[in-house]
């Protein structure tokens, strides 16, 4: 066993509640990154959702505030939700890792992102989310969240938007929304924003036939 990384499994309660565990996270050492992280970032959202989506990992906002996606990302994921005809408050957001993972650069904390090291650390956290919330349709938003959610290494391009099953719960591969942030032309941004809305879309559509089903 790693000792900079045994697995968040040890402080993982037994019991599936949200609230033991937002409480619980706070004092996870299953990796390194709690050390200069601010805190661990938990999941937020409808505690019986029929979405989960889940993202990367917290960033310089998230890290500072305690919730997820609130920083740039977040309002660019909040914008295809209202695209897409979903209302964030029926969905639950978290993240694969729960710690900030950055390099300082002056007085900037840059993003880093999470190596398969710690989305495995991580992975009884976002287990035992999903399995508390027990959602139908758990959304990707890019390849770390894929990783974390499937257990391989997952090519966005080429399975984005296709129904995956996996588990027993049906699962959707989309863009992050910081991969929007990065574009610069306003016409590309708009077009990646309307995908990462129907890829939303489509996973709601799926959600709402299996609770019919």
């Amino acid at each position: 066993m790693d000792v900079e990384r045994p697995g968040a499994q040890a402080w993982v309660p037994e019991e599936p509640d949200l609230d033991l565990m937002r409480a619980a996270v706070q004092g996870c050492r299953g990796c390194e990154l709690w050390r200069e992280a601010t805190q661990a970032v938990f999941g937020e959202g409808a505690p019986a959702a029929r979405l989960i989506l889940v993202g990367e990992q917290p960033g310089d906002r998230e890290d500072l505030e305690g919730e997820p996606f609130v920083g740039p990302a977040g309002r660019v994921l909040a914008q295809a939700l209202v695209a897409a005809g979903i209302d964030r408050a029926d969905v639950y957001v978290t993240n694969a890792v729960k710690h900030f993972r950055f390099e300082e650069r002056g007085k900037r904390r840059i993003h880093r992102r999470p190596d398969a090291g710690h989305i495995t650390a991580c992975r009884p956290w976002l287990e035992a989310e999903v399995a508390a919330v027990d959602p139908d349709v758990v959304v990707c938003l890019g390849a770390t969240a894929a990783r974390a959610v499937l257990g391989r290494f997952v090519k966005i391009g080429a399975e984005r938007g296709t129904p995956i099953e996996s588990g027993g719960r049906t699962t959707v591969v989309s863009i992050h929304p910081s991969a929007v942030l990065r574009l610069r032309d306003s016409g590309e941004r708009s077009e990646a924003i309307a995908g990462l809305a129907a890829d939303l879309r489509l996973a709601a559509q799926v959600a709402r036939a299996a609770e019919s089903a």
